[in-house]
């Protein structure tokens, strides 16, 4: 599925982090992908987008859409041509957008579940939540900080920034397909944020993920970032 390529504004993007057990990752992915380990861990996680003014490159930002919109990712590898590339496996999407979700799969990459968000943003803190029409939920409260979470995998906020720096491939479902999605962000620049609370129905199925086999690593956040959304050869 090839689109124009999509400019707009990344208003407000924050990625929830947990580390996984590789072996119930490898569950829930498809061939070719395989989990992308660090320190003997996959990495999964969420990102809560606020995007603006999105339209075709070219077009002026009057014309553009705005909306919330949540994907879970799974950090992926996968051989192609000789190599081994790396990206992310977003095995769903969710939006507050309804055209979004009517569009998503035929005109857009990847299917989109509807979703109500409740946004609450003040003084450096956020309260974000969604339920989606599939009953799907995602609910956290962070602070902006200056101190990178001490008990993450990455241990620095330069090493957690260089790894999702790299994931901007990601690959959705689309039928016997997986549409793909390159994020160019005109600057990339990730700040800290401290978790008082984070819930996620999706990593918290124990049919999928046992209990404890899924456990929160950190929190990023990224503000007022242009970019552009390119499609990838589908796979």
């Amino acid at each position: 599925m090839k689109i124009p390529t999509i400019h707009g504004y990344i208003d407000r993007r924050i990625l929830i982090n947990f580390t996984a057990d590789p072996k119930s990752v490898e569950k829930i992915i498809p061939f070719p992908f395989r989990p992308k380990i660090y320190k003997d861990k996959a990495i999964v996680g969420i990102c809560l987008i606020r995007l603006k003014d999105i339209k075709p490159k070219g077009f002026p930002d009057f014309i553009g859409v705005n909306s919330e919109n949540g994907a879970h990712r799974i950090a992926v590898e996968w051989d192609e041509n000789g190599e081994t590339k790396s990206g992310v496996y977003i095995p769903r999407r969710d939006t507050s957008l309804k055209l979004n979700a009517f569009i998503g799969g035929r005109l857009f990459p990847g299917k989109h579940y509807l979703a109500k968000f409740n946004v609450q943003e003040a003084n450096g803190n956020y309260h974000i939540d969604f339920k989606s029409s599939d009953e799907t939920e995602t609910s956290i409260d962070a602070t902006e900080t200056k101190v990178f979470y001490e008990n993450s995998i990455f241990k620095t906020l330069e090493n957690a920034s260089d790894f999702f720096e790299n994931g901007d491939l990601g690959y959705s479902p689309n039928k016997d397909k997986f549409d793909g999605l390159r994020l160019k962000a005109y600057k990339w620049e990730v700040k800290p944020l401290e978790v008082s609370n984070v819930k996620t129905s999706f990593f918290e199925n124990e049919e999928i993920f046992p209990k404890g086999s899924v456990n929160f690593d950190n929190a990023l956040l990224m503000t007022n970032i242009e970019h552009e959304w390119k499609s990838e050869q589908e796979k």
